[in-house]
């Protein structure tokens, strides 16, 4: 019997993320229980509306989330992960804030910015992974 061929992979997931340095410490974001990566530690960041432009998007996910607004200077890393059945295409830009802030998030359980030589301390999301390395690499 012939097997059936593959039926095509739905688009990836359009994500986006802003690596904000201060210190030499990252802004890290704990996924609250209850939500899809719960525990896990990520970049902030969310997904790319239709009619948005990534940068767009980052602008307003960073406004809802933690109540900052940042501008967004160049990417750093593009990378799509492969999560569950879920392909995530997550684009991590250089972002830069005057806000002394955030304290807290709507998302998350915990804000913190980490100092850039111990970011394998935390459990960070798969997608976040390729930009960790990169940011470890850096230090």
């Amino acid at each position: 019997m012939n097997a059936l061929p593959a039926a095509p992979s739905a688009e990836p997931l359009q994500v986006v993320a802003a690596v904000l340095i201060r210190d030499a410490a990252v802004l890290a974001c704990r996924r609250r229980p209850g939500t899809s990566a719960a525990g896990l530690w990520e970049f902030p960041g969310g997904k790319v509306e239709a009619a948005e432009s990534p940068e767009q998007a980052l602008r307003r996910e960073l406004r809802e989330e933690l109540g900052i607004d940042v501008d967004v200077l160049e990417l750093m890393h593009r990378e799509t992960t492969r999560v569950g059945e879920l392909d995530v295409d997550l684009a991590c830009y250089a972002c830069s804030t005057v806000a002394l802030g955030p304290i807290a998030s709507t998302d998350h359980d915990r804000v913190v910015w980490h100092p850039l030589d111990r970011l394998d301390e935390l459990n960070w999301a798969l997608p976040d992974l390729p930009t960790v390395t990169l940011l470890s690499r850096l230090m």
